[in-house]
This record gives C-alpha cells, structure tokens and sequence, in this order.
C-alpha cells in the first residue's frame, strides 16, 4: 500500500481516536463507572456474578462492600478449572488464552486469563492507541516507511487441556492478523522461538537487512540485543545500520538505569523515547506526549481501576478507593477489574499521581519489591533515581542491581546490601558508596532519619557483580529473554544471597 494511502488512512483513524479519549478525559469518573456497570452486567450470570449479585450491584460503594480484593492465589484454583476448559466461571465468554508469568516474587507461575474481549479491547486497541499519540505528536513522521523491530518473549505457546498458555507476547504474536506481520520485524517463526540465544542471533540476522523505523520491547533485553546488532555489524551507532530509526515504545522495567547507554547508540536529539505501563493482567497507561515523564491512564480497555494508599498496605486500615478520591504525589496499590475476569485484583505494582487533570501516573515500583525492615519505606523510585544521579557524578554506567537488608544482630546496626553490576564502574567505590547513601537521603527522608548518626543504619554495603551476573542468574531460573527481570529490592535476603553464592 502506497505511504500516502498509508498516512491518511492513520490521519483518519487517529482524528477519530483522539475524539474519544478526548471524552474520558473530560469525563473520567462518569466513564469508569459506566465500564464497571457493564463489566458487572456482562458478567451477572458466572458463578462469580451470582456468588456477589452482580444483578443488584448499582453502585460502587455496594460493589467494593460485596466483591472481597484478591491476590492470584485466591484466584489460582478457579484459573485451574478454566484451563481445563470449564467456562462461564469468571467471565461469560470462553477463556482460550493463559498469560504465564512467574514474576519476581515467587517461583511458582501464573496463569492470567487473557478473553477475546481483552485481547481486542485492551492489548491490540492500546498499540493502536500508542501509535495514534505517536503520530499526533509528530505529523511529519516516517513511521510507516519502514518496520517495527519488537522483542517479544522467548516462550512457546503451549496447548493444555484445549487452552494455550505461553508469554504474552507470544499470545498476542500469534493472535495478531497476517497483515501485521508485514508491518513487523523479525517474523513470527523467529520472535517465537524458545531458545532466548539462538533467538537472540536470529532476530539480528533478520532485523540488520529490513528498514526499521521504530523498536519496541523491554529496555533491558532491547539493549543487548541492540548491542549484538553493532557487534554483528562492526558500527558505531544505530543509525548507521537504520538510518530511519525514529521512535523506541519502552516497557516493562524502568527506563532511568539505561538511558545513557541507549544515548550513546542512539545519539540523535530528536530522537524519540515513549513508555508504556502493560502487563500479562491489561495494558494500562502510556506516554501521551513527547518528552515526557508521565504516562496517561487509559480509562476505556475494559478495566476498571481502585487503588490502595500504600500507607495502608497491608494493615486492618487497608481499604481501596476509586479514581476521583486519589491525590497527587501518594503512592498507591493498584486493584484491577478486568474484561477478563480477574475481580478486583492486586496487581502488585505501585504507582504514583503526578496529575489528575487528566489523570497521569508513574510506576513507583512493586508492593512486595520495597525495603521496610528498619521504616525506612525505600521504594524502586527512590533507589533509581538515587543511582541516576550518582553515575552522573561519578561517570559510571550500570547494567543492573539488586537491594537486601542486612538485619541487626547484638549491637551491630543494620544496612542495605547492594550488588550492582556495572557496564563502566567508577573509579573511587568509596566516593560511589557516600554517593549512593546522601542521594538516597535527599529522596527519601525515612532513609534519612534512620541514617542520622547511625542511628538505625549504617554506610550501606557495596559489591561489584562479576560480569554476567544477573544474566547468568535468570538463566538458571529459566528467565532469559522477555518481561522477565531482577528483583531490585527485597525485605528478604533470598535473591541476594543467592546471588553472592554465584558470584
């Protein structure tokens, strides 16, 4: 199809588009209670519907007194029946499709059911939705002169009981229709194959002979592939292999750790960096406009959004409130319900407000990835930024990290435990580590107060990871490749631990 045919085929989509987020951005709270209505109204005859009256539920007050939160272990014996291929449990229509995710938090995987109606609604209708802000953005771009280069999951899908489960990307990979494919690199054969290193290799080959425009796929897992790419080609820079390069559609894992590697391969100012907020459960916000910080919450993919102040998490205090009673800067849990089924459900990430006029958010990291052993209420939000300004100041680059308490023992205080594997360490550790520990007490004051001369904590502790490290670890856990990722803190030593016996 001609570029121009392209072009004003997308100009009119995306003028139609733009008119309806328009609409929940003027009239958010009006547009999540009428979604939760009609997710109540098209699930009221499941057994879940009829265990909680969904048929009299008109308000959300009455919803939020019947229907108890869960955690996916409340959920784990219903998804069982349902990959066995009973229906009309949680949702009315038949779920095909199980998004398997171990996380970070436990060993054991998951099975989010994945409907028609989020696989069309949700997942497909926000990458629609991320190119249709993309290209509203910026009128003059080439985006359709070239190919997508996406980097999906290294995991199959796998046929169990007549249901599939496999990686997200693999599901919506396979689910996709045929054009797409021509709009994409590498081809389906290659981003689904199981072995992430001979996938790894594959997808290069492939990729360095197509014109690729824009990437998309978790910063971590792009970056070396990225770097394969220039091993393989003998350049400098990713231009000089795809010269129409525009636009990367990041995910997945914090972009702040990486952004000056991705600088140096991709050194051109206008460049274009948007994220994206997704996961197995839903696609849930993306960046509206350039250069920006924030991501905008999509309030019409069929979920329906609550949220827990983390103040609360986890005590008899804990109670979810709707989108019009959240508050600018507070972190939260967030409770999803889903045109999947899942029934206010944690997700386990915490976000943070940064406006409500129209409601955009930060992902401030996960409810069980944080430090409280001492009060000190250290957050992934808190530990990146901290890291960001320190390699600025001491010109180092890091690959990755991860964060444990070391707990009080006698009168010995306790402290944080760092291994952090760095792409260009700094010159001076001792200078790196007072660095480490006055940033973190600029941005967190809990840090901070607990710090005070020693009172609570001491100098946190650094080791320099081996080379390989963390990758070398995922792979054992057979985590390579993906949305897989390193636990970055934990009130427990278990990663940590496991971690130094490798090194």
């Amino acid at each position: 199809m001609p570029i121009p045919l392209v072009n004003s085929i997308a100009s009119w989509f995306l003028k139609k588009r733009i008119h309806q987020m328009e609409l929940f951005i003027k009239y958010p709270h009006e547009v999540q209670n009428e979604l939760l209505k009609n997710l109540l109204s098209t699930a009221k005859n499941t057994e879940f519907g009829r265990k909680y009256g969904f048929a009299d539920i008109n308000s959300y007050e009455t919803f939020r007194e019947r229907v108890p939160i869960k955690k996916y272990e409340d959920y784990e014996a219903v998804i069982e029946r349902s990959r066995q291929g009973e229906n009309n449990i949680f949702w009315p229509t038949p779920i095909k499709w199980f998004a398997k995710s171990s996380g970070t938090t436990n060993a054991k995987s998951k099975f989010i059911p994945v409907s028609q109606d989020s696989l069309e609604n949700c997942h497909y209708a926000a990458g629609k939705d991320l190119l249709c802000m993309y290209l509203n953005n910026n009128p003059q771009s080439q985006f359709f002169t070239g190919k997508s280069l996406r980097l999906g999951g290294s995991k199959e899908l796998y046929q169990d009981n007549g249901t599939s489960y496999g990686d997200l990307s693999a599901i919506l990979i396979a689910n996709m229709p045929f054009w797409a494919e021509f709009s994409s690199t590498p081809s389906n054969e290659v981003s689904l194959m199981h072995d992430w290193e001979v996938k790894m290799q594959a997808i290069v080959n492939e990729t360095i002979r197509e014109k690729v425009t824009s990437l998309a796929g978790v910063p971590s897992w792009m970056l070396v592939l990225l770097n394969n790419v220039l091993e393989t080609t003998g350049k400098e820079n990713l231009f000089e292999v795809w010269p129409n390069l525009e636009v990367y559609f990041h995910g997945g894992v914090s972009f702040e750790p990486y952004a000056s590697q991705y600088q140096k391969i991709l050194p051109k100012e206008d460049f274009r960096y948007y994220e994206i907020y997704n996961a197995s459960e839903g696609f849930f916000a993306c960046q509206d406009l350039n250069d920006s910080k924030e991501m905008l919450l999509m309030l019409d993919y069929g979920i329906f959004y609550e949220f827990i102040p983390m103040d609360e998490y986890g005590t008899s205090e804990e109670m979810a409130i709707p989108l019009s009673e959240v508050e600018v800067g507070k972190n939260y849990a967030v409770v999803i319900t889903t045109n999947a089924g899942l029934w206010r459900y944690k997700i386990g990430d915490t976000i943070r407000f940064t406006d409500v006029n129209p409601y955009r958010i930060k992902v401030s990291g996960r409810t069980q990835h944080h430090i409280n052993v001492f009060g000190e209420e250290l957050i992934i939000e808190n530990a990146e930024t901290a890291l960001k300004k320190v390699c600025l100041v001491t010109n180092c680059e890091i690959i990755d990290y991860t964060v444990a308490p070391v707990f009080m023992e006698g009168k010995e205080k306790g402290a944080h435990e760092w291994i952090i594997e760095f792409k260009t360490p700094p010159r001076d550790f001792d200078n790196f580590q007072n660095q480490l520990d006055l940033a973190l007490q600029e941005v967190n004051s809990d840090y901070e107060a607990k710090r005070y001369n020693n009172m609570t904590l001491r100098m946190p502790t650094i080791h320099q990871a081996r080379e390989n490290l963390f990758y070398d670890w995922l792979k054992k856990h057979d985590k390579v490749g993906g949305q897989h990722k390193i636990p970055r803190l934990s009130n427990s030593r278990k990663y940590v631990e496991e971690l130094l016996e490798m090194s």
